[in-house]
């Protein structure tokens, strides 16, 4: 390729972006073009609410007229009569399925039980059995009272929510004669249908159509079979319908000890269908309206426990939102999410889906292989936080918690072990501080030779060369500290989402997931951004973390001169990170702690291992050897010659 063709190819390439930069739509025009999408939409929408609104007006006029011309004719007047009408004018076809009796079915297997109402055909409350809150009461999700789960679909102009009617409950293969308690265990697994018929007439039923909810229940799953199955409903919904629109909201309620730590990990996630997993902020109210996205599941999610709605396709156009409720009762957010599932009237004849119901386990999740567990925060961003929590906690905390150990002594065992895979570090940390402790009689003689401040640049050159024929690197220490940063941060991630600490006691500590408490201030006192109680793992926490900061600063003495103040805001983090960690997982807290003794004792060990005089005396030996010049400073050695520099030898 000679240098013409590439001339031409920068050309070609350029005029290409200019090209595009110049004809890019503007943000005026862009805005145009959405609010005229925008419009039509609206239009359309107004359309099909005002064809809803003529038919709705001109069935009440006739029912009104038909009631009239019964009292004339002195006839009694059926107040049920009338509500039937009043349904027919709102459901149509489905106005007889307004009216039944809201009965509840029960399945129980070895790890839900699970209320089924007749009314919407949904599972309106599940207990894991295996679960219980921090009161010591029965772990509910889909809380009975708050939640809202209804398919809506037009039939005849008409807006219809199944979440209005009754269902009814239909036969299976396996079950037989529908009974209003079922029980199932181990590896089998049962059947349940709930069926949704239109009316046949006046005031029956056509049982030859109807809309089925088929649930699929394990014995030994927390995974629940979803489908809905579509018999002779081609007539009966609209023949336009593209999507079912699956209305879903609940007001979570709360599970653990710090409401301030659940809210903290409850929200929204969901996961794109070719994509990755994403989520709503945690931590403040959002909405986001996914137009022309595609994803597998949507998820709401709790600090430990999960509820997950899964397409075996996919689910187009969610919206999705979440509010946080005031503080006071036992709620901590609400969730709402508004999901179009792909239909046709007339091509489909079944949806299958999935719903997952149980905790945020790791391997429970990984299973699915659904990036389900995502949702437990490990760091997903830096895949050395991940791989740390991944291949190195968690299979640490399910090995020996599978022995039934103590998980306080499992942390311990698991400190320890990232101490002995650090300690080579830690050695080469503690041994860069000494060399450079030695050096610095050597460096306050530099600093005397150069005290002015326009000999900062010969001051800094004097001392490099200084380290260099000692064969110092002054960023020794600095490398290893910052391998251990992840780790670090990996357990800050880790622990407070962790099932396996929930509600586990150690020493003084009741629940190694939550905070632990020695004292509580009587009388509802709170200090600000501290709380009402007294941590004493985040005490002793920042007592270690303050007696480390001082062992620190005395191996660090001599080796580099502290910016003013510094000093002081190295003091200040650790009684900084009390106000934090008191309310926070005292398993993490406990964690640190133990980090922090290991770490005095390993710097007591490698002290004794590292003879500073022999130290000394290999440095000065270093500094009478010619130093090796590294390639580059070759390189520039020979430009400056060229250039008729001088060269220092």
């Amino acid at each position: 390729m000679n240098r013409n063709t590439i001339i031409g190819l920068v050309l070609i390439f350029g005029i290409f972006i200019a090209y595009s930069y110049f004809m890019m739509p503007s943000k005026e025009e862009v805005a145009k073009q959405q609010q005229r999408s925008d419009s039509l939409a609206l239009v359309m929408k107004e359309r099909r609410d005002s064809a809803i609104r003529t038919n709705a007006r001109r069935q009440a006029l006739e029912n009104l007229q038909r009631v009239e011309e019964q009292a004339e004719k002195g006839e009694v007047i059926d107040s049920t009569e009338v509500l039937r009408m009043e349904m027919k004018d709102q459901l149509g076809r489905f106005s007889n399925a307004a009216f039944g009796e809201e009965k509840f079915y029960t399945v129980e297997t070895d790890l839900l039980k699970l209320r089924i109402n007749a009314k919407g055909g949904r599972i309106e409350q599940v207990e894991l059995k295996k679960y219980k809150t921090w009161e010591k009461n029965p772990t509910i999700l889909l809380n009975t009272d708050s939640l809202h789960f209804g398919f809506s679909f037009f039939s005849g102009n008409r807006l219809i929510n199944t979440e209005r009617l009754y269902f009814q409950p239909a036969p299976t293969g396996n079950t037989g004669q529908r009974k209003d308690s079922i029980c199932v265990t181990g590896q089998d697994s049962i059947h349940f249908a709930m069926r949704l018929y239109p009316d046949g007439g006046e005031t029956d039923l056509d049982r030859s159509r109807y809309i089925e909810c088929l649930f699929t229940f394990y014995g030994d799953k927390y995974m629940i079979g979803y489908q809905l199955n579509f018999q002779g409903m081609e007539e009966v919904i609209d023949p336009s319908t593209n999507y079912l629109v699956l209305n879903w909201k609940e007001n979570l309620t709360r599970q653990e000890k710090s409401l301030k730590m659940e809210r903290m990990n409850t929200t929204v996630y969901y996961k794109y269908l070719e994509d990755k997993v994403d989520y709503l902020s945690e931590t403040k109210d959002e909405e986001k309206f996914l137009k022309n996205e595609k994803i597998r599941w949507v998820s709401f999610k709790q600090q430990f426990f999960l509820t997950t709605l899964i397409a075996d396709t996919y689910f187009a156009e969610p919206r999705i939102q979440i509010q946080t409720l005031p503080f006071e009762g036992n709620y901590l957010k609400t969730m709402v999410a508004e999901i179009g599932i792909p239909f046709s009237s007339r091509e489909t004849t079944s949806i299958p889906m999935r719903l997952y119901i149980g905790p945020n386990k790791y391997y429970t999740l990984r299973k699915y292989r659904l990036d389900m567990e995502k949702q437990i925060p490990l760091g997903w961003s830096f895949f050395l936080m991940a791989w740390i929590n991944q291949y190195a906690v968690i299979p640490v905390f399910t090995f020996f918690g599978s022995l039934g150990w103590n998980y306080g002594i499992i942390i311990l065992i698991l400190t320890i072990m990232l101490k002995i895979v650090l300690f080579p570090i830690a050695y080469k940390t503690y041994k860069s501080s000494a060399k450079m402790r030695v050096l610095k009689p050597d460096i306050d003689e530099i600093s005397k030779k150069f005290p002015k401040k326009e000999d900062a640049m010969k001051k800094q050159q004097a001392t490099m060369d200084l380290y260099k024929r000692a064969g110092v690197n002054p960023l020794a220490g600095c490398v290893p500290m910052l391998l251990q940063f992840p780790i670090l941060i990996a357990m800050f991630r880790f622990f407070p989402s962790s099932i396996e600490l929930r509600q586990q006691p150690f020493l003084w500590a009741t629940d190694l997931s939550s905070y632990d408490s020695i004292w509580t201030f009587p009388g509802g006192f709170s200090i600000p951004f501290y709380g009402n109680h007294i941590s004493l793992f985040a005490l002793l926490m920042t007592l270690s973390s303050i007696l480390y900061t001082k062992v620190n600063e005395q191996m660090m003495t001599g080796t580099q001169q502290q910016m003013p103040g510094m000093k002081v805001m190295m003091y200040l983090m650790p009684v900084m990170f009390l106000f934090w960690f008191n309310d926070y997982s005292s398993g993490l807290s406990y964690y640190y702690l133990l980090a922090n003794l290991l770490t005095f004792a390993q710097i007591l060990l490698i002290r004794r291992t590292i003879d500073e005089k022999k130290l000394h005396a290999q440095i000065e030996a270093n500094k009478k050897k010619t130093a090796k010049k590294s390639g580059f400073q070759k390189r520039l050695e020979n430009m400056a010659k060229k250039r008729g520099y001088p060269v220092k030898r």
